[in-house]
């Protein structure tokens, strides 16, 4: 583990369901957590790159979560912005489930 980073609780897994988004807030950092439609866990930064809007309130579908406001999008695998006016990517982190917890390394 690299210093300065921890893995940090961020939900449940029964918290998402497949293709389904959830904000997680820690300390002052907003993430969004992602479940793909094969049940993997992923997580990213959670505001939009190109206004501050919870990428959690909108729409994932496949590997592509949309901004709710100007339906940005990004491949939440990745970070890596999809269709404008997104054109910043954002920063993914590496999560790991351990019984029934999902947790982000920050």
């Amino acid at each position: 583990m690299t210093s300065g980073e921890n893995w940090v609780v961020a939900c449940t897994v029964d918290a998402i369901q497949p293709e389904e988004a959830l904000r997680v807030d820690i300390g002052s950092r907003t993430f969004v957590v992602v479940r793909s439609p094969d049940g993997e866990f992923f997580a990213m930064d959670g505001h939009c790159s190109h206004e501050k809007v919870h990428l959690a309130d909108g729409i994932v579908d496949g590997n592509i979560i949309e901004c709710p406001k100007h339906f940005g999008t990004f491949d939440y695998r990745s970070g890596e912005s999809r269709a404008l006016p997104a054109c910043i990517d954002l920063k993914s982190y590496q999560v790991k489930v351990e019984a029934d917890s999902v947790y982000i390394r920050v």
